[in-house]
Formats: C-alpha cells, sequence, structure tokens
C-alpha cells in the first residue's frame, strides 16, 4: 500500500485509485454522519471481487453504502457501527451491520487507546482552504482521532457540505495523503416528524421545567424537537446551548433569538455541538457562524466539561423503562434499534451542573401487532440494552405526568412510575409491583 512522502503536497487521485489501495484483511474507517464518503464507497464495492474480510468502521450512515448494497452475503466487507441510522438498522436486520458498544463522548479516547491503527480512513470533507484545512463540516466528532490513527488518509472533497467552524475541525493537507473530488450532492438530510398530540403534551411538562438562561441539550426525536417548539410560544430568554446533536428545532430557537449564551460559564455566546442532521435549513444556519461552534466528541460529551454550564437541561428519549427506572432506549430486545450515544453522559453531566436536569421522557404507550402495550413495565423486554441505569435517572416524562426518581426507594419508584403510566396498565402495574414486592404493605409516603 503506497504512503506518500510527506512533505510532497497531497496528490488528487481518481476514486478507482484510491479504493485500489484496499486489501483482504483491512480495517477501513468511514467516519460519521456528513462525513461518510460516497463516490470511494462506489469505487470500493465495484472492486470488492477480488477483496474478503475488509471491516469498515461507520456511524449513522446517512444514504445507502454500496459496499453493503452490493455485497448482500457479506462476503466482502462487514460493516461496524457505533450508532445507528435507520438505514443501519435495516442493514443489522439484514446481518451487514455489527454494533459497537460505547459512551460515545469516548470514542476518541477508543481510537488512541484501544483499537489497532486503522489502515485507511476516507472522509468526506469541504474542499481545502486557504489555511490548507479540509473542514469536517457538521461532523467533528472523533474525525481528528481517526486521522491520527490511520496509516493513511485520504479526503473525499464535496461543495455540498456546510463550512462550520469549530476547535480542529479539520485535517491539514499535510496529514493527508490523497485527495479524491466528491459529487459535490448536497448534504443528506434528516426529516423532521411532526410532532404527535403525545410528543406535546410531553412536551409542555418538561418546557415548565425551563427557565431564563438554562443550557440546553436537546436528543433527536420528535419529543425533545417538540420542546424546541414550545420554547418558541413561551417567554424563556438568554438560553444556551451545549449538545451532542444540533437539530431543527435548536437552529430555530437561534433564528428567533431565544438562543444567546449569554448566561454559559463554558463557551458563552456560543452554540456548541458535535455534529448536525437535519434540514437544509439548519445546515445553512451553521455555515459560516461564528455563533456555531462544532467540537470534537470528548469536549461536547464529557460529564466534567457539561457540568461547567449551570442549569443544564438534558433531554432525552427512552423506548421502555422498568418499575425501578432503568431506561431501555437503544434495543428491542435483541434487536438492535439506535445506540447510547450521549446519553448516559449527558444525564451524569446536567445532574452534576449547579441546578441541572436530566430528563428522560417517552410516550406511554405503543402499538404492536394492533395491540397497545405499556413502555413502563416491570421486567424489561429480555435481552433490552440498559441504556441509563436506575441510579442516574432523575426526571421521567410521559403524556401523563413528570416525577423525580432520586432519592426514591423502590417502592416510591415503582409507585411514581405507575403514576405516569397509561391509567389502563395502573392496575396491572401496581400488581405485578405488590407480587414481586416492589412496594410493601402497609407503607404510605
Amino acid at each position: 500500500m503506497p504512503k506518500r512522502i510527506a512533505c510532497a503536497p497531497a496528490p488528487t487521485i481518481s476514486a478507482e485509485q484510491a479504493a485500489s489501495f484496499v486489501r483482504s484483511g483491512m480495517w477501513l474507517d468511514y467516519g460519521a454522519g456528513l462525513c461518510q464518503p460516497d463516490v470511494f464507497d462506489e469505487a470500493l464495492a465495484a472492486q470488492g471481487g477480488s477483496l474478503e474480510n475488509v471491516k469498515i468502521r461507520c456511524c449513522l450512515s446517512m444514504r445507502p453504502r454500496a459496499v453493503a448494497e452490493d455485497d448482500p452475503k457479506g462476503n466482502h466487507f462487514f460493516l461496524f457501527s457505533w450508532h445507528f441510522s435507520g438505514y443501519d438498522r435495516k442493514r443489522h436486520d439484514a446481518g451487514r451491520c455489527n454494533y459497537m458498544p460505547l459512551n460515545l463522548g469516548e470514542v476518541p479516547d477508543y481510537y488512541r487507546r484501544f483499537l489497532a491503527p486503522v489502515d485507511i480512513a476516507i472522509l468526506k470533507t469541504c474542499p481545502m482552504d486557504k489555511d490548507g484545512y479540509f473542514n469536517f463540516s457538521a461532523a467533528n466528532l472523533w474525525h481528528r482521532a481517526v486521522v491520527e490513527s490511520a496509516k493513511m488518509v485520504i479526503v473525499e472533497v464535496s461543495h455540498g457540505l456546510p463550512y462550520v467552524f469549530g476547535d480542529r475541525n479539520g485535517v491539514h493537507v499535510s496529514e493527508v495523503d490523497y485527495i479524491i473530488e466528491g459529487d459535490n450532492q448536497p448534504a443528506p438530510e434528516l426529516p423532521n416528524p411532526e410532532p404527535t398530540e403525545i410528543d406535546q403534551a410531553v412536551a409542555r411538562l418538561i418546557a415548565s421545567e425551563i427557565d431564563d438562561g438554562a443550557c440546553l441539550q436537546i436528543g433527536i426525536g420528535g419529543m425533545p424537537n417538540a420542546v424546541c417548539t414550545l420554547l418558541l410560544e413561551s417567554g424563556v430568554r438568554d438560553l444556551g446551548v451545549h449538545t451532542e446533536m444540533l437539530t431543527d428545532g435548536i437552529a430555530e430557537l437561534y433564528k428567533t433569538g431565544r438562543i444567546t449564551g449569554s448566561r454559559k460559564t463554558l463557551d458563552p455566546g456560543k452554540v456548541v455541538y458535535t455534529f448536525a442532521l437535519g434540514s437544509s435549513a439548519m445546515y445553512a444556519t451553521a455555515h459560516r457562524n461564528a455563533d456555531f461552534c462544532c467540537n470534537q466528541v470528548d469536549y461536547t460529551n464529557s460529564p466534567h466539561m457539561i457540568m461547567r454550564n449551570d442549569r443544564v437541561i438534558s433531554i432525552n428519549n427512552t423506548t421502555q423503562i422498568d418499575l425501578q427506572g432503568q431506561a431501555a432506549s437503544e434495543s428491542d430486545g435483541h434487536r438492535h434499534i439506535s445506540g447510547t450515544g450521549g446519553q448516559l453522559q449527558f444525564v451524569r453531566g446536567a445532574y452534576a451542573s449547579k441546578g441541572g436536569k436530566s430528563i428522560i421522557c417517552l410516550s406511554s404507550t405503543y402499538c404492536k401487532q394492533g395491540e397497545p402495550r405499556s413502555r413502563i413495565v416491570l421486567n424489561l423486554t429480555p435481552g433490552n440494552i440498559v441504556t441509563t441505569p436506575r441510579s442516574d435517572v432523575m426526571y421521567v416524562v410521559t403524556e401523563y405526568g413528570m416525577v423525580n426518581l432520586k432519592g426514591k426507594s423502590v417502592t416510591e419508584r415503582a409507585k411514581a412510575l405507575i403514576s405516569i403510566a397509561h391509567p389502563d396498565f395502573r392496575e396491572h402495574l401496581e400488581r405485578q409491583a405488590y407480587e414481586h414486592r416492589l412496594i410493601l404493605h402497609g407503607v404510605s409516603f
């Protein structure tokens, strides 16, 4: 595998030439989100017949991966994902993508301490700027650690990506071995579902906990974004943002002047995030906007960094919670759905923040095989992964109310969670709780 001479300028080569460097058994890295390569991916898939056991790390694939589509039986390529998108989930269900457990904010350290050097890193970037840097766009994450670990670095440049500011958000030409021209298609968008009535009911309860000057972390999904919509209608002012994912809801709050960051202790005046996925309008808001700062994920997600801002409000979804408060947010039994992401780290960072609150939200029910089922349960579905332990959960919210589990006994927790379950399931849950001695007889609070 050729390695260019460090003092020579990085040459521009074809995607086919770049793909020819790949050998059987290699570890490749496609990066995450907006940084995943498309032209290289297609070229590599075309050469797949001569390769075996090529392993590719990726995260949040926003477009189909040619290496998976053209190799449905896994004869040549294997995908390993740090966090599933809808596409990654489908590949997982087909046996073509495997999940890597993590706390998202720790991933740079994994590359530096625990993973063997990447054979080839291929990252989509903005074209080189006047200072010789290829901007990672709105996906800083762990890409610096990938570059530092890689034996070879290839950038696929695209004019379709937003250029965003942030600490070390790019790779210098001196660190790049080869450049390939991308297809310049616009950055992939993530549709924002319209909030349901349940989303809005939950959001109203959460919004009532947010005061002037609070610092927000907004997770992905309809409920957290519904909170942003309600805050647009409220009188709350001077909000700050220190989050993992930049969402459309945050961008809309910023455009109306509700987000100023003026009361933040860490990075005052800045909307701090590590990656963005959303609409083209949101990308346009962040593009070359000095108020937005895309930092590395160990900066945004580490609890000791999160807690440096006062009154951090962390808002995240879960899919199931048991009567002791264990939140399972990433799987349906052994079927993996998404990932731990930054949920646990933000739960801990928000709690440690002066005046902070971590909030886990969920609808009280869901439908399976045409039947309504409770998301609040005696026992988690067998195989379900606990994303946030019972010892860490603070506020839990459904459309029927909000409870705080901190400092509560198992009996108090069970009673509190039953009180916000759907009314049709409360009697059954209470009976189960007594049968399994989660609720003690004769005790009142």
